[in-house]
């Protein structure tokens, strides 16, 4: 054999013996490889259940006792004739417990499950989730300007338009309107679309930039869904919500329909009263909701599970998200809006919630998305708005403890920065164009400091401000926090943590209310103290040598009727100012302006009543009660046009 033949042989045996080895090596690899690509993926799991150091198991063997212990609480200090709870975690109900009576008449027992609340302005988070869905649907766009979807204009400011955005976070700018929100009958009760078209209240903030609550806002955004989905409102919350969530026990409808009547609850107000009726309310997609604790859990679930709720896809994922984590806040270290949601934020909590108050019924809810829970709680009767919150919190506090935290020192520059705080303020949610104006300004809040430096604020109440941040103020009985935007060394808006997503406090320009009761109250003086001296004059004049000039006596009667038609005009709107609440007022407002026009008018007989006796022989006094009556006369003009008082338009 040729040796090169022979190592080419032996070279090829070798190659042969490796080339095994390797395949003996390499096939349990690649049979791991192919086991592995053929795996099955696991069944999606529920969310990991992490409990914090300190808290309480959210169980219902744990949290009923506690729950129910709270709640007995709220129905004593609150005077509540009944209230419901619910609490729900990883898309399931943990807790449903009715307490006290749904018809305290009949003794009939609250059920979690039929028995309808009064929801209020917890209404609008509904209204926001169908402009989502639109959103969704490419129907709508958060940021066009809203006449895109409108058949009436809403005017710009300053060049700006409003979108949905400004309209879900409470920042179109809108003046309050409060004019015709209410109605005493079905007859009465306005189509709310009627009653956005009929007056647009004027835009008093920049849309964007101050947070102020707007309750003509979300019945607009409601418009919207109705005109863009080419559905009546009504029709679209119950095919695209309530009847997806199985939500049999809730509807916009006023009145309800009759399937629904026995099971909604008399709106019972101050204890031992009578229930009132039905409240009915025009700004139907921001307050008209009735609603079970049971189906305002499946609304919470939705929200909590990426938009799903048992079988019914509500919204898609991304857009719960979106409308989550979305914060627009008006004051740094303050929690702003969520789209939609209120964020009242605590121990490092992101919670997502809304209020709300309609007839003698408070409600509250509040979401815990990271924690994927929810609680609801809705009372009957009574005064238990102030005492929801704290109860939510201490929830929050049982079941999401904070870490522990060191004390936040006092700031150096506490006494300072509170000195430049010192002064009045008008919250954002306020009308400056119509008749509310004159008892909103009247309504300013001040702020000051206490003997030994610290700040005061009685508007938040009793607390103890203290700055632990530049311009961050904490109390520590509460844990609430006050926040300030200043500007050039001066505030421009401040507010707390729980309302700065919705309301936030301006400082105030021009008279103070003790300027302003003074420049009405002096010439009511004045009238007052003349039309008590005509008797007395007329009985001095019944000497012949003090009795007026045949063609005087005229101006001088015309001219003290002038005096009592302004003291009407005054005891008139006082009593008005009042009962602005109330529908239908329309005709006693234009008849009282009559006796103000009447009143304008008398004041030309006052000036030639004026004119006429410095030009006679009369006495003294007729010359300087006639002066005094038309200085009141001018003073009250100036009052009138100043607050539009005699305005023609009587919106507000």
């Amino acid at each position: 054999m040729n040796p090169a033949a022979g190592r080419y042989a032996a070279w090829q045996g070798c190659l042969r013996r490796a080339l095994a080895t390797f395949a003996l090596t390499l096939s349990p690899l690649l049979a791991q490889a192919q086991a592995q690509i053929q795996i099955t993926p696991l069944p999606e799991q529920k969310h990991a259940a992490v409990t914090q150091i300190g808290a309480n198991e959210l169980s219902a063997s744990d949290l009923q006792p506690w729950l129910d212990a709270q709640m007995n609480d709220v129905m004593r200090q609150g005077a509540v004739t009944g209230a419901v709870a619910v609490v729900v975690k990883d898309g399931e109900i943990v807790l449903s417990r009715g307490y006290g009576y749904a018809d305290a008449g009949a003794k009939k027992p609250v059920d979690p499950e039929t028995s309808m609340f009064r929801v209020g302005s917890i209404s609008k988070l509904f209204t926001w989730t169908a402009v989502m869905q639109l959103v969704e649907k490419h129907k709508l766009d958060l940021d066009a300007d809203i006449n895109l979807y409108l058949d009436f204009p809403i005017p710009p400011r300053d060049g700006k338009p409003i979108t949905l955005r400004d309209l879900m976070t409470h920042t179109a700018g809108f003046e309050d309107a409060l004019k015709d929100r209410y109605a005493t009958s079905p007859a009465t009760l306005l189509p709310f679309d009627t009653w956005l078209k009929r007056w647009v209240p004027t835009r008093i903030h920049p849309s964007g930039d101050v947070p102020a609550y707007s309750t003509y806002g979300a019945a607009l955004a409601g418009y919207i869904v109705q005109r863009v989905s080419g559905q009546p409102f009504d029709d679209y919350i119950e095919r695209h919500i309530l009847e997806p969530l199985e939500m049999k026990h809730s509807s916009f409808r006023q009145p309800l329909p009759d399937a629904l009547q026995a099971d909604v609850m008399p709106a019972y107000g101050q204890p031992d009263a009578p229930p009132r009726p039905f409240d009915l309310r025009t700004a139907v997609p921001a307050g008209a909701l009735s609603a079970s604790g049971d189906d305002m859990a499946r609304f919470m679930i939705a929200h909590l599970q990426y938009g799903r709720s048992g079988n019914a896809q509500l919204l898609e994922q991304a857009t719960v998200r979106q409308m989550q984590d979305n914060q627009r806040a008006a004051i740094p270290g303050l929690p702003g809006m969520a789209l939609g949601f209120l964020r009242m934020d605590r121990n490092g909590q992101v919670i997502l919630g809304h209020g709300g108050e309609v007839g003698g019924f408070h409600s509250l809810l509040m979401l815990f998305p990271e924690h994927h829970t929810g609680i609801f709680i809705a009372t009957d009767g009574g005064h238990a708005a102030p005492l929801l919150r704290p109860l939510m919190e201490r929830f929050a506090d049982r079941h999401f403890p904070p870490l522990p935290q060191l004390r936040q020192p006092t700031l150096a520059t506490d006494k300072v920065h509170g000195a430049q705080l010192a002064g009045r303020y008008l919250p954002s949610v306020i009308s400056q164009d119509n008749l509310l104006a004159l008892p909103d300004a009247l309504g300013q809040l001040s702020i000051g400091m206490a003997a030994d430096g610290t700040l005061q604020a009685p508007m938040f109440g009793p607390a103890h401000w203290r700055e632990v941040q530049p311009y961050v103020w904490v109390d520590d009985a509460t844990g609430r926090r006050l926040g300030v935007v200043m500007h050039d060394g001066k505030p421009v808006m401040l507010s707390i943590d729980t309302q700065s997503p919705v309301r936030v406090y301006l400082p105030a320009t021009g008279w103070t209310p003790t300027q302003i009761a003074l420049s009405a109250l002096v010439p009511i003086v004045l009238f007052i103290a003349l039309v008590l001296s005509w008797p007395v004059e007329a009985l001095l004049r019944r000497r012949p040598q003090k009795a007026l000039p045949d063609e005087d006596v005229r101006w001088y009667r015309l001219s003290r009727l002038t005096a009592v038609l302004y003291l009407l005009f005054a005891i008139g709107w006082r009593l008005m100012l009042f009962r602005l609440i109330l529908p239908g007022l329309d005709l006693r407002l234009r008849l009282l302006q009559l006796v103000g026009v009447l009143a304008v008018f008398g004041s030309v007989a006052v000036a030639i009543e004026t004119w006429r006796a410095w030009r006679s022989k009369g006495g003294w006094w007729r010359r300087i009660s006639d002066v005094l009556l038309l200085l009141a006369c001018l003073g009250a003009i100036a009052f009138i046009v100043r607050w539009r008082l005699l305005a023609l338009n009587i919106n507000y």
